[in-house]
């Protein structure tokens, strides 16, 4: 069995769960999130606030989808109440950010500047010139933004200069070295 499909889900007191026709439905103080499950093998279980995902086949498929549909549902209850956040940094010469209204508007370096308009259920900030701050309640939309956001401008390896996550370890490459 799945190491992380077996693990239980504990639900806060906050958070409601459902489960009807082969969706689950979150609904927490943050917000409301759904998953569609879609493989019929998998079921959930309700045993007061703990929640059990469980599966009724040993096929190959089954198995791999178990502890993926656990991981989805325990980030959909952690998100409805605290909103997962990433974080990216900005390098570079007279590289910056900052928020007007739902756009991003970044100085990367290009002779335009970089615009870039968030999605629905996701907070943009700047708490400084070259920091952006991605907030929201889906994990899964949180990173994906923060991606899309990043590849507006890679880190290059020989500067540094670029997007990079705050956790992110970038190495820098060493340049040429002078003739012998």
């Amino acid at each position: 069995m799945s190491r992380i499909g077996r693990m239980h889900i504990e639900i806060p007191a906050a958070v409601k769960v459902a489960f009807e026709n082969g969706v689950v439905k979150v609904d927490g103080p943050k917000g409301s999130l759904s998953q569609k499950i879609a493989d019929k093998h998998i079921d959930l279980k309700f045993e007061g606030n703990v929640l059990t995902v469980v599966r009724d086949s040993e096929e190959k498929s089954v198995k791999a989808k178990h502890g993926l549909y656990r991981q989805l549902i325990a980030n959909m209850i952690k998100g409805v109440e605290t909103p997962f956040v990433k974080t990216l940094i900005i390098q570079g010469v007279g590289y910056k950010a900052q928020v007007n209204g739902s756009k991003l508007v970044m100085n990367l370096g290009y002779s335009h500047p970089v615009e870039f308009t968030a999605p629905a259920g996701i907070t943009l900030a700047c708490p400084d010139a070259t920091t952006v701050t991605v907030t929201g309640i889906s994990k899964e939309l949180v990173g994906q933004t923060a991606a899309n956001i990043r590849s507006k401008r890679p880190v290059e390896p020989y500067h540094n200069y670029g997007l990079h996550y705050s956790d992110e370890v970038v190495v820098k490459k060493e340049g040429k070295t002078a003739g012998k």
